[in-house]
């Protein structure tokens, strides 16, 4: 075997993906009770479980047309026009992928050239970076400061150059929970259009705000022509091994996703489509909802947090939330996040790991409250050791 290292797994080495490994590997090692993965431990509703039973006796089991299944291409447009009031052509502007992860891929593969920059905020959802740099891209980033994680303007007016090609926007935004003011929407807006940029959002928690209100940004004036709006289902409907994403774009941008898209998946699983086309649907009650149950989880995660002594960074969406581990005496969030499952029986996130300066993110740690109360209350039963080791 060769002892030259493959070009691309040179590129990707460090880019916050093992991160996970590690950190699941410790979780299942020391039977911890799992607050770093974000993934519900309980399922979506019964009724999109059975649409999906229903497709499969129904026969809905083969390939699907690549670009979605009619159905849930006009569920997606039509949930875009009832919350949003964009309105979008379901078969020349709308693509279901393989998760909003493909999606992402996708978009740089399609979009982006050799040597073309991409302006991304961090901390940063792991896969970005590693996609652009996939795409022959360059990653520009400005980085989201705590406690209230806004950028400096003229930081991100300084990172785009003659070579940018794309902004990336994720909001609600993973890790922090930041939710992005209409002031900073209309500021980076303002820039996409004065330097002709493609705005790339990952509007993936749209559903999971708490303060505030989503604004997508393709909705502010000159936007939805120069946007490429991601979301997933997983998220919303609580089913993310489902992996069900989608793109809203117009057509010109549309079908040059659709060329990156059929080379990577083709297609994505048929009678989970046809489940989803019923979840988009679902009345305003569910959509309500869910919101209330997660702004509940959120409080009692914040609230049990707080009690321990950590600095609670309360987000304004996403199923994530911040800590400042220093008022625990902790600075290094590597360290911190390695000793938990250990000695306190619980795992978290080491958000450093999403910056490509993590000194701006050592002393934070990224906990998930997508979890049932059982298992947020035993969490924090066992983190009370924490005030325990500190105040002896």
């Amino acid at each position: 075997m060769s002892s030259r290292q493959p070009h691309l797994s040179a590129r990707l080495q460090g880019f916050g993906t093992t991160i996970f490994t590690e950190m699941t590997r410790l979780a299942l090692q020391h039977s911890a009770v799992n607050l770093g993965q974000g993934f519900p431990n309980f399922d979506g509703p019964e009724f999109i479980k059975e649409a999906a039973i229903a497709a499969i006796r129904a026969g809905h089991n083969q390939y699907a047309r690549m670009t979605g299944i009619p159905d849930l291409n006009r569920a997606i447009a039509e949930h875009q026009r009832r919350f949003y009031d964009l309105r979008y052509d379901p078969d020349s502007e709308i693509t279901v992928y393989s998760g909003a992860t493909e999606a992402i891929c996708a978009v740089f593969q399609a979009l982006c050239d050799t040597g073309d920059e991409v302006v991304l905020f961090e901390p940063f959802y792991d896969s970005y970076r590693a996609s652009i740099t996939m795409a022959g891209a360059v990653p520009r980033v400005v980085t989201l400061r705590a406690p209230d994680f806004s950028y400096r303007p003229e930081e991100l007016e300084a990172a785009i150059t003659p070579k940018t090609r794309a902004i990336l926007l994720n909001s609600p935004h993973n890790p922090s929970g930041k939710l992005f003011s209409r002031s900073e929407l209309e500021h980076i807006a303002a820039l996409c259009r004065e330097h002709d940029l493609i705005a790339v959002t990952d509007e993936v928690y749209e559903h999971l705000v708490y303060e505030g209100t989503h604004v997508p940004l393709a909705t502010l004036p000159g936007m939805r022509e120069r946007t490429v709006l991601i979301s997933s289902s997983g998220k919303t409907f609580s089913f993310t091994g489902w992996k069900v994403g989608h793109t809203c774009a117009p057509p010109a941008i549309t079908a040059a996703l659709r060329c990156a898209h059929q080379f990577v998946t083709f297609c994505t699983a048929t009678p989970l489509q046809h489940a989803l086309a019923r979840a988009f649907v679902a009345d305003d009650s569910f959509f309500t909802g869910l919101t209330a149950e997660y702004r509940a989880r959120r409080d009692r995660l914040c609230d049990g947090l707080r009690e321990i002594g950590l600095g609670v960074l309360t987000p304004a969406g996403t199923y994530f939330v911040m800590t400042d581990i220093r008022p625990l005496g902790y600075s290094d969030d590597l360290e911190f996040c390695r000793m938990l499952p250990e000695k306190i029986g619980v795992a978290a996130i080491p958000p450093s790991s999403f910056y490509v300066n993590p000194h701006e993110g050592r002393h934070l740690v990224r906990w998930a409250f997508c979890k049932t109360d059982e298992v947020l209350d035993e969490a924090l039963r066992r983190l009370q050791k924490l005030r325990v080791s500190t105040s002896s």
